[in-house]
This record gives C-alpha cells, structure tokens and sequence, in this order.
C-alpha cells in the first residue's frame, strides 16, 4: 500500500503559508520554508522542472495555479501520480466553490477551505475529490443550511460520484467524440507529423444507479472477438478514464463499462499515432511586381465530402513586420490585416467539402496556420461509437445520442 501524506498546505506565490492541514503529526509549518528554498534553487536548474522535490527525509509534491502553490508533503513512500492527480481535483473543486482559486479566495472562505480538506483527506489519504457530491453538504456562507444534514448516500458507498434518489421524466444520454487532429505539412506537401488528440465528452439525465456499456472501434476488443479490423479499427493511446469507469473489467476484455455522473464529465481521453491528410489544403504563389511589393494568390481547398462541413475557418498567413497598405480581395469569406500579429487573416465562416476559394494580397508568405471546427457528419470519424447502452434496474427505456466532432489542433502548412 502507497504511503500517506503528513500535510497539506496552501502558499501564496512567495511561499507564505495561507493554509495548511496536519494529518499525522511528523511535520512542521517550517517545511513550506524548506520547499520553497529548495524550489528556488530548481528554478536556475533548466534541467529539473519536475513537480517533486526532496529534502532531508520529506519528499514535496506540488502544483501551482494562480497565484498558489498546492503542496503535500510526507515522510513515507507515497505514489507521486496519485498524488499529484488529487492535487489537480483540489485544484477543480475549489474553483467549483469560488470559482477562481487565488489568493484572495482562498483568504475570504478560510472555514470552507479547511472543511474541505478534512473531507478530502483523512490521515494522509486521498477521499472524496467529486465537488457535486461535496457541495451536498458543505456549503458557502451563502449557502449553508441552518439544520444538520446527513452526509449524502454517495459518500458512504462505492459509488462516491453519483447520489442516489436521482429521478428524471425524460431518461437521456447525450456523447460527444471530440478529435483535435494535428498536423505539420512541409513546403514539398509531405505531412512530417500528425496525430489525433480525443475526448468522449458525455451529459447524463438518468434516474437511479444506471450502468452503461460503451463499444468503440477498438482493435485489440474487435480482435479478440474474432472479427475483422481491416480500415476500421484504431489503436487507442495514453488512455484516461474518469473515475467512474470499471479499470479493470476495461483490462480483462476492453469493454468501457461504468455508472456515470449526473450531469457533464469525459468520460475518456486518448491519442491516436495515425496518418491524416489536411482537411483543407491551402497553396500559395507569389509575384514581385517590385523589390517592395508583391502579389501573393492563395488557394483554399477543402479535402472532405461535400456532405460535411467546417465551421469558423481562420487561415492566418504571416507577413513581414514592416508590411504596409495591404490590398486584399477574397472570393469568399474576409480577410484584415492584423500588425499586431504580423498576418494577415481571412476568415470563412463555413467551408463546405469539395470548395475552392481564393485570396489575393500583396505579402511575402513564410508559413500558413489555420483551424476550423466541423460539427456532425466528420471526414475523418476515427474513433467510432459501435454501441451505447444504457441498463437500470427499474427497466426504463434511455435516449442515447451521439455526436461526432473534428477540429483543428496545431494545423501548419508550409510553403516556404
């Protein structure tokens, strides 16, 4: 078993203590002096950015947001990624509570901050980080009741993320697959890097505990149910849950089966290694009229099915920094010269699949970006939703609905 956390404490940005909690009594406040010197020291070292540091026998794990430092330390042997997680939901759920997590807040709601940390850890180790549940029975000033409540059910069982008693008319479940592609194109047109960064963001309106079962395009699942992968799997990397999913009934046989939250979360993220063309293919040639000015014309073209569309497409074409009287016409969209960027920027607020538009302008074009959002019907759909089920007790009959999302990551098209 990991060890335990001696403390926690809460410093400003020059290392004063603003709050801290004792759990098992072998620390002193002097250790936040001893971490921040030793922080110090790391800050001339490039070579050490890691968020851990030990001295004399206390090993410190921290996090800064804000204007503060979220900080445990502890004497025993402790997991540095668990803790290191819990610090980050420290970081969510105060920002639940006061909604900006600084110094100030911090100060103002001292009770609210030390009630929560008692609830959060009990002698060292992590507990509830879940603030729906959490807000259930420690409330604000403003919000606080005059009679003593029970501890919600959620805290006393297995299933810390979710009450109990929750009952809706309508049972639904909205999914969204969210994929950010990144892409880097040389002036040869060869794609040099490209990935995909995804998320399955999910909003759940269920009555009582359901449990749900989600079947994805997963190849090592789909091969070892015998069946055929060829151009429809994809192999899932750095793989994050959320909480609520059952890790090991996941490792046994791939299946993604969980009791949600109520309400919106992600229920995962993931990165795919795979090879993808740019949706919209941009060229450029210029013409030097003069040695001060040339005519640059940029094609735009959009490499998806014309049933698909992209959305909000920014094409920002950099410039040199002494550019000057800017003459631009578009075919479609707008375009303005933007000095305080040193590019120029044309702006399509829909870009339907098979398109061409043009831009004509007097610049010099070192390298193109560009990103664009595409709603509904995606041209690539790399992670496929086979199935969503939804199984209560009660026998209720759940809307489950799914949504697929393409956006654009890092997009650089190099011309030059």
């Amino acid at each position: 078993m990991a060890g335990a956390v001696s403390a926690l404490f809460l410093l400003d940005i020059k290392g004063r203590v603003l709050v801290w909690r004792d759990y098992r009594g072998d620390v002193t406040a002097i250790q936040a002096e001893r971490f921040f010197t030793k922080l110090i020291e790391k800050e001339g070292d490039p070579q050490s950015q890691d968020p851990v540091v030990y001295d004399n026998g206390v090993t410190y794990m921290f996090v800064q947001h804000s204007n503060v430092y979220l900080m445990t330390a502890a004497r025993q042997n402790c997991n540095a990624a668990s803790l290191l997680s819990f610090l980050h939901r420290v970081v969510d759920v105060f920002k639940h509570y006061f909604e900006e997590l600084e110094e100030e807040s911090l100060r103002d709601n001292f009770v609210v901050v030390y009630e929560l940390l008692d609830e959060m850890m009990d002698f060292g180790y992590p507990q509830y980080t879940e603030a729906k549940i959490l807000s259930e029975f420690i409330k604000t000033d403003a919000y606080r009741m005059e009679t003593t409540q029970r501890p919600p059910m959620a805290v006393t069982n297995a299933v810390s993320w979710r009450s109990e008693g929750i009952a809706y008319k309508k049972n639904e479940v909205f999914l969204d697959v969210v994929e950010s592609v990144n892409i880097l194109v040389n002036s040869n047109g060869q794609v040099i890097r490209s990935d995909v960064v995804g998320a399955l963001k999910m909003r759940t309106y269920l009555s009582g505990m359901p449990e749900c079962k989600l079947g994805l395009n997963d190849r090592v699942l789909l091969e070892a149910q015998g069946r055929t992968t060829k151009g429809k799997a994809i192999d899932l990397e750095d793989i994050k849950f959320h909480q609520c999913v059952r890790l090991a009934r996941f490792e046994n046989d791939r299946t993604i089966s969980f009791i949600p939250p109520d309400g919106s979360f992600d229920l995962m993220t993931y990165r795919l290694s795979t090879q993808v063309k740019p949706l919209i293919w941009v060229e450029a040639q210029v013409e030097r009229h003069s040695r001060s000015r040339v005519e640059i014309m940029v094609k735009a073209r959009s490499q998806f099915k014309e049933r698909s569309t992209a959305t909000n497409v920014e094409i920002e074409l950099p410039v040199p920094a002494d550019a000057s009287n800017p003459n631009i016409r578009t075919s479609m969209g707008s375009a303005s010269y933007a000095p305080e960027h040193d590019a120029l920027m044309w702006k399509i607020k829909s870009f339907p699949g098979g398109k061409e538009y043009m831009l004509r302008a007097e610049f010099n074009l070192p390298s193109i970006f560009y990103c664009f959002r595409n709603p509904g019907t995606t041209p690539y759909r790399n992670n496929q939703v086979r199935y969503l089920k939804v199984i209560e007790k009660s026998g209720y009959q759940a809307l489950p609905w799914v949504r697929y999302i393409t956006m654009a990551g890092e997009y650089e098209l190099r011309l030059i």
